[in-house]
Formats: structure tokens, sequence, C-alpha cells
């Protein structure tokens, strides 16, 4: 017998039952104190892991399946909060317990960080029972709390008008909470810009648990959760958003071309239209795939206008794609929305109201700034380095109009003027476990390589809400300001510092945090 061996596995069973024993008397005293100051009967919003219903409500809003793994780590407790004095508690607690916390609205991060953590102990405050919604057409916005879905927020503001939407994300069911605070994007941002160029006010429960609305929380700080992510600073309650004009009837296509005659002249012309030569109205995304080992360009448009006018403005901007009468589709802006994520022609509106997703599968999201057009050479080999991956999509969302308008630093949100477009790398999967995972992850990521010498450098930009843990990650709790500078120069570029400054401010103890979340300065703890 190796005496030595045995001395350390009797070591090791030893410090794990004590963590063990330690973590359970942290969570039910953690669970005690939150009965103890509530002001409401918050152990019926409680699910700890020994709850029926704890994995339906974990799993009720994971809308990644890479991260529904048996492997994946599991939160000790959700609090489905319903009130804002469930927040305040949470947060008391929360810190007074050292439990970490993870926020949660739609489950749509790609990464799944609002409910999982590198950290053991861990509870999320699931937003998911916050999501009124209240829309004043005569002052042309409304109120929304971070538990709704952007279906619903589109369905109320179509309820109550035929002429107005929101510039937002095209997914229904993506969570009002992490999409505006990250600066997220729809087919409209030529137009009007970003969700967070459409916010004007905003509640924030803060470390101390106080809510504060714009006036008290500051412009630094509303500044911040505008774009510079939520989840770093306060768990973010509500937004006022500016509701936008948009005509009764606007106009969408989709069409596809596959690997032929002119198909290398059409995706390279798209790069010098798309972003320069369309008007704001129009908002054309392109994506390049591989179909039978053939590849294909899927162009998905939505103009602000008639189709009769859309077929005029493509036959003398982009007559490469040789765009028919018969191709296009008059809707109103909501029916547009179910058209944009695939619904059969004639669904219902009221679609936009479910919380379920058309599909679940594993998938990886990566992005990259393109800021001037890819050569037609250089698109030879990214077709065919494409049919040799097979798997990863490769979609283009043309900037430009109302995007290059607004300054960089008005918003942390940077990615701004001197942008043809926002690249997204896509790769989704069925296949369940760690092995398949990583060959699909390494697909993405080769893509993605490939890609280097065509895309934004020192730094290689990339979107907050396409999160991604590839550019760097801030380990075990420790959210160093120097591993955040890696992945916050690729998100927030010169706003990094910006972002920083105000965390330590208003969060100095660095409650607020996640894997890529804002560190604080380390020489002004």
């Amino acid at each position: 017998m190796n005496y030595s061996r045995s001395v350390i596995s009797l070591s090791l069973l030893f410090s794990l039952l004590q963590s063990l024993t330690f973590a359970t008397s942290s969570h039910n005293a953690f669970i005690q104190c939150l009965e103890n100051h509530s002001n409401s009967s918050i152990s019926s919003l409680i699910y700890t892991q020994n709850n029926s219903s704890y994995s339906s409500i974990l799993q009720n809003y994971i809308r990644n399946l890479r991260f529904n793994e048996s492997y994946t780590p599991k939160p000790q407790i959700i609090i489905t909060a319903g009130q804002i004095s469930d927040i305040q508690t949470a947060i008391f607690c929360g810190k007074a317990h050292k439990m970490q916390m993870k926020i949660r609205s739609g489950g749509h991060d790609y990464e799944g960080v609002s409910y999982w953590s590198d950290e053991p102990g861990f509870f999320v405050l699931d937003m998911f029972r916050l999501r009124s919604i209240e829309v004043d057409v005569q002052d042309e916005s409304a109120w929304v709390e971070v538990g709704a879905t952007l279906g619903e927020v589109y369905y109320r503001i179509a309820e109550k008008s035929p002429v107005h939407g929101f510039p937002a994300g095209v997914c229904p069911t993506v969570g009002v909470g992490g999409h505006l605070s990250g600066g997220g994007y729809g087919n409209m941002m030529r137009k009007y810009g970003l969700t967070v160029d459409n916010v004007v006010d905003a509640t924030i429960v803060d470390g101390q648990g106080r809510l504060l609305d714009r006036r008290a929380m500051g412009e630094d700080l509303f500044w911040a959760i505008t774009g510079g992510g939520g989840s770093s600073f306060g768990v973010v309650v509500s937004y006022k958003i500016k509701i936008v004009r948009v005509p009764e009837t606007v106009t969408v296509f989709r069409v596809a071309r596959t690997y032929g005659e002119n198909f290398t002249d059409l995706v390279h012309r798209y790069q010098e239209v798309a972003e320069g030569e369309f008007p704001k109205e129009l908002f054309l995304r392109m994506t390049l795939d591989v179909v039978n080992g053939t590849n294909r360009a899927t162009f998905l448009a939505m103009y602000l206008g008639n189709s009769q006018d859309l077929v005029a403005l493509m036959d003398n901007s982009f007559p490469e794609l040789g765009l028919l009468l018969s191709d296009c589709q008059e809707m109103s802006w909501a029916q547009s929305v179910l058209f944009w994520t695939n619904f059969p022609s004639g669904t219902p509106v009221t679609e936009l109201l479910s919380r379920v997703p058309q599909s679940l599968t594993y998938l990886k999201r990566k992005s990259d700034y393109l800021k001037k057009p890819i050569p037609k050479q250089a698109l030879e080999l990214l077709f065919k380095k494409m049919v040799e991956l097979r798997t990863p999509a490769l979609a283009f969302n043309p900037y430009g109009g109302r995007m290059a308008e607004i300054p960089a630093s008005e918003k942390p949100f940077p990615h701004r003027a001197g942008n043809i477009a926002k690249l997204q790398y896509a790769t989704n999967w069925n296949e369940q476990g760690a092995e398949a995972a990583n060959r699909y992850l390494t697909l993405t990521r080769e893509l993605y390589e490939f890609m280097t010498p065509y895309v934004s450098m020192a730094p290689r930009e990339a979107f907050l809400n396409y999160r991604d843990l590839d550019i760097g990650v801030n380990h075990n709790g420790r959210n160093s300001y120097l591993e955040g500078l890696v992945f916050g120069s690729s998100y927030f570029k010169e706003n990094f510092n910006r972002l920083v400054k105000v965390k330590t401010r208003v969060d100095k103890d660095n409650y607020f945090r996640n894997e890529q979340s804002i560190p604080v300065f380390p020489w002004k703890k």
C-alpha cells in the first residue's frame, strides 16, 4: 500500500467534507437571512436544489444547451424576484454571506454567465417575474421591466399603435435586461441606432439597496448601464425607452444565391453598398454558409417603405442581386419581426407573446468588425475554407446611417463610424457532451482565425452582447483590472477605463461580478 498516496487521498476527502459542511452552513444561513429580512413571503420565491421545481425553474431560461450539461456548475439557490424588496433583500444577504449573485432576465447570453459560475457557492437572481410594460403613445415612450421579452415589448407597442416600433433585436424571446444594458441592435439600427441610443431613463438597485432613477444615480452610472452591461453595477429593474415611428407597411425579403457565376462579385459588391450606398431605411443582412457542400449567401432585408420603391432602389444600387418584386412581402412592422425569426407566413402577431424559443440547440458565437471590403481573391479563399469546415455560418450586419453619426464615446458601445459591418460567427449543433462541444468550438475558432487579416485589429474588436469567453476571463472572482483589459478593450475600446472608474465608485468591493464583468481599479480599493 502506498502510504503517502493514502494520506493525500484522505486529506483531500477531509478537505472536501469540510468545504461541503461550510457550503451547507453558509447556504442555510443565507436562506435564513432572506427570510428574516424580507418584507414579503420570499420563501415562496426561493428554489434550492432540493426543491422539486428547481430544475424546471433553472432550465426555463437556459437558451444555450451547452450550459445545461450535468457538469455545468449549478446555482445553490434561485430567487425569482417578484418586487423591488426581493432584490434589495437578495443583495443585502448575498453580500453578508459572501454569496456571488448572478442576474438573469431572458437567459440568451451566449456564454450563459447569468446562470453558471466558476466560483463556488453562487445564486441566481431571476428577473422573469418583473416584466410589466407601460406604453405611452402620446409621449412616444414606454417603461419596460427587465424580465420582459423583446416580443412582449413589440406586441404591446403594436397593440397601441400601428405606426410605432422599437429598434431592438430580431429574436422575440430575448430578455430586455441583457439586451438593452449591453447595447442591443436590430434591423432598424441604420435608421435609429441601437437600443441604448433610445433609452431615456432607468431604475437600478445599487449595492446599498437603494432604488435609483437616472437623476438619482447620476449621468455616469446611467451611461455605464446603457451599453456597458448592467450586471456589473447593480440590478437594473427597468428602462424607459423612446419608441420610434415606423410605416404602417414595411417590406421584407429573403433570397439565397449559391456558388456559381458572379457569386464572388455579388458578395464583394454587397460589402461596398450595404453600409454606404443604401438609405437608412434599408437594412440588408448577408449570411454565408454551406449547404450540401456548396457555398450559399442568404440576403435578408427589412425596408421601412413599400416593395416597389425597394425594388427600384435595389435595381439602382445592387443590381447584382437580381431582386424581383415577387421576392418581396409587405406587412406590418410587428409581422416583420415574425418573418425575420422564420415563423411561417400568416403566423398571428400574438406569437410575439410566447416566451418559449422555437428551438433550443448547443451553440457558439463570436464577433468581428469589418473596416474595409474583403478582396475578391480572399473571398474565394474564405469560400473554400467554409466548405472545408462545413458548420460555421458567417453573418454580415451592415452599419452606416445613424450608427456612423453617433460619437464613439456617447455610450459605452464604441463601434460606430468606420465600420462596414459587424460579423457574427454562428455554430449550432445537437450533440451532447464535452467532446462534441470541443469539436464545434474548434471549427468556429478556426474560421475566426482565418478571418484575422481582414477584420479590425489592435484591438480586435468584439460586441459585448455576442459575449465570447475566448477573448479573456476574470478567473475565480479575482476580476482583476489586467485580466479585464483583455476583453474590455475589445468590447469597449477607449470607453473601458471610464467604465472601470464608474464601477470602482459604485461597487468598490466588486460584489456585482461575472466572468467578464467590469473590474475595479486595484489601487482604488
